[in-house]
């Protein structure tokens, strides 16, 4: 059973917008969808080298009350750090939505 008090974190979450680039295909954006409360716990980092550079792949658990529809292309923002969904579940009988996520440090 989560404690709802221990969803102290608050994050915007952002859905996909893609829109014509005129050229035959589309650019994808976020809009916001909603402001969520949220439980943030660390799961670990690892060091990752992409395009030549050094980067720090951040895992954490957020946990969010249920009643948003969810797919991985959604993300979660909390100022400047974004976190791409990873993969996701519900939990306490549909109350919650528990989601693994990662950030990159670079």
């Amino acid at each position: 059973m989560i404690d709802p008090g221990a969803l102290r974190t608050r994050l915007t979450l952002e859905a996909p917008v893609e829109t014509d680039d005129g050229q035959g295909g589309v650019t994808r954006g976020y809009a916001t969808f909603a402001k969520v409360w949220a439980q943030l716990t660390p799961l670990g980092a690892r060091h990752d080298v992409a395009a030549d550079a050094d980067d720090v792949a951040l895992r954490m658990r957020i946990i969010v009350r249920c009643g948003y529809v969810l797919t991985l292309q959604h993300r979660f923002v909390d100022g400047a750090r974004v976190y791409r969904i990873l993969s996701f579940h519900e939990r306490d009988n549909g109350r919650f939505i528990e989601i693994d996520a990662e950030s990159r440090l670079g």
